[in-house]
């Protein structure tokens, strides 16, 4: 053959071989297009069984024996597989998971294509154990990106024998890999929206029971602790009692006697997350000095003379729950000491028995005494009081809320109406006005008694109510501004025990400095009570 044969020859074969290429590479472009094209239409239920049509076709034109894509959380967990093998090969073993395969999950985590052409290639001792097990031979797996983070690998077997990776065939796999990118950001996207409409359904199906409860609620509560009044007053006890009803924090309620302050704390629990166990309430000066002790701790059997038989206290009666503890300034100061234990160690101990006890209760306290004086005379704690006094409120008296009154009249007539039988339609309005220009010395508790006393002797529709006969008319007070200001601060000061500086002290509440106020005092002559 003459030199220019054999140089055309070659020229045809070269020819040959680049048309071949060329249409090699138009049949994949054509594939590729065609795979991402079946993705775009199909319902969320059809997609796993075209990835793994398409995962055959893709080893089906490669000659390869398995290929799979699966999912990657963050930590290398892999879940949710879809696997196509050809007959007679194994799938799950093919699935590598973070124990077994540390180094290829490692490399896909970083954003690496991991390969090889037999398993020597491969770096570490246990991945090389585990492909050998799963029957691969070579591999290729491309990391699978969504939303920019590494989100899966798809991954191509040879299970039969050995393959070597050609450029041109990792540039393949490689597109095939970008093809998957659009595919899981499609899954991804499909389980958000079930997952957003779900959560949209469950919320809707939640607010209907809510709604429901509410109004079930609603109506039970309505004659219980519903508390009645619309003043300023009473709103800014409301307000405090929403702030802390959600916590676990220990309330001092302050406040004179008859004022509520039981139903402020059974309110208070019943907002809060312990609701649904019963309160359990102590009045500790209704109970002797020596049986308070084993009230509230318990006692066992034999504790002393007398006690036959185990007791349990009302501490762990409320474990779980809330404690009322009402007039905590009667507390004997043996007792109180225990009761300091109980604040910072949250544990109790029965008399008789050295061995703690745990609990979870929640503690409110109340009383109508002035304990920051009853400190001052020895007679109460002050590391006690600070344990306490967490969280204060102040309960206002009746006279301080007289806008209230003929809310809580209607509010005790519509309960002896039920008690007694009889229905009250009206009420004179100057009974109302007498009523409210009283200054109620018994409070609500006295409003209360005077109700019931009108309600047992009416035989009409129409109640008259008055003030009690043997009442005590309020002095008549100064106008004049000088004096306003005085009685004023010195109203401030005695809620406050006298206290100037500090958090809930009178400075604070008058929004003055502690200086500025000292300075009105000393002008104005307020000095404490019991000081020359």
């Amino acid at each position: 053959m003459t030199e220019h044969s054999e140089t055309s020859g070659a020229t045809l074969n070269m020819d040959a071989a680049d048309s071949g290429a060329r249409e090699d590479q138009l049949d994949f472009e054509h594939f590729i297009a065609e795979l991402s094209l079946q993705f775009i239409n199909l319902h969320d239920d059809e997609v796993s069984d075209a990835i793994r049509n398409a995962l055959g076709r893709m080893c089906e034109r490669m000659g390869l024996e398995r290929g799979s894509l699966y999912r990657l959380d963050g930590n290398g967990a892999v879940f949710d597989p879809i696997t196509w093998t050809a007959a007679g090969i194994g799938a799950e073993a093919a699935i590598p998971q973070k124990d077994r395969f540390p180094w290829t999950i490692e490399r896909l985590l970083l954003g690496e294509v991991v390969r090889f052409s037999n398993r020597e290639e491969i770096e570490s001792e246990p991945d090389r154990e585990a492909h050998k097990t799963a029957g691969t031979v070579s591999a290729v797996i491309v990391p699978v990106s969504a939303g920019g983070d590494v989100a899966g690998a798809v991954e191509f077997d040879a299970t039969t024998g050995q393959r070597t990776w050609t450029p041109a065939t990792l540039h393949q796999l490689r597109v095939i890999g970008s093809v998957f990118d659009q595919v899981l950001a499609r899954r991804l996207r499909d389980e958000a929206v079930r997952t957003t409409s779900a959560e949209v359904q469950r919320l809707k199906d939640q607010l209907q029971v809510e709604n429901v409860y509410l109004r079930k609620e609603e109506r039970e509560r309505l004659g219980l602790t519903r508390i009645v009044g619309e003043s300023p007053a009473i709103k800014r006890v409301l307000e405090q009692i929403q702030q802390v009803a959600a916590t676990d924090a220990t309330v001092l309620l302050l406040g004179e006697t008859g004022t509520g302050k039981e139903l402020f704390a059974t309110y208070i629990h019943e907002l809060g997350k312990r609701h649904a166990r019963a309160i359990v309430r102590v009045n500790c000066a209704a109970i002797p000095a020596t049986l308070i002790e084993s009230e509230l701790f318990g006692r066992e059997k034999g504790a002393y003379t007398g006690s036959l038989a185990r007791q349990i206290g009302r501490f762990e009666l409320a474990n779980h729950s809330t404690i009322f503890l009402d007039e905590i300034g009667d507390l004997p100061a043996e007792v109180q000491v225990k009761l300091l234990r109980v604040l910072e160690e949250r544990t109790i101990e029965r008399l008789g028995s050295p061995r703690p006890i745990e609990i979870d209760t929640r503690i409110i306290a109340a009383t109508h005494r002035n304990l920051e004086q009853r400190i001052a005379d020895g007679s109460f704690r002050e590391d006690l009081y600070y344990r306490l006094n967490v969280f204060p409120i102040s309960v206002p008296p009746l006279r301080e809320r007289p806008e209230d009154i003929p809310l809580l009249v209607w509010r005790f007539i519509e309960e002896f109406s039920r008690a007694f039988g009889k229905r009250i339609d009206s009420i004179d309005k100057a009974t109302l006005a007498g009523l409210q220009q009283y200054s109620w010395p018994g409070n609500i508790r006295e409003l209360r008694n005077v109700v019931e006393r009108a309600m047992i002797v009416t035989t009409s529709r129409r109640l008259t109510l008055a003030p009690p006969l043997t009442q005590t008319p309020a002095p008549r007070r100064s106008t004049k501004l000088i004096d306003v200001e005085k009685d004023h601060i010195r109203s401030v000061l005695d809620s406050t025990g006298w206290r100037i500086r500090g958090a809930g002290g009178a400075a604070v509440r008058l929004g003055l400095k502690p200086t500025t106020l000292e300075t009105r005092m000393a002008k104005l002559g307020l000095k404490r009570p019991g000081r020359p």
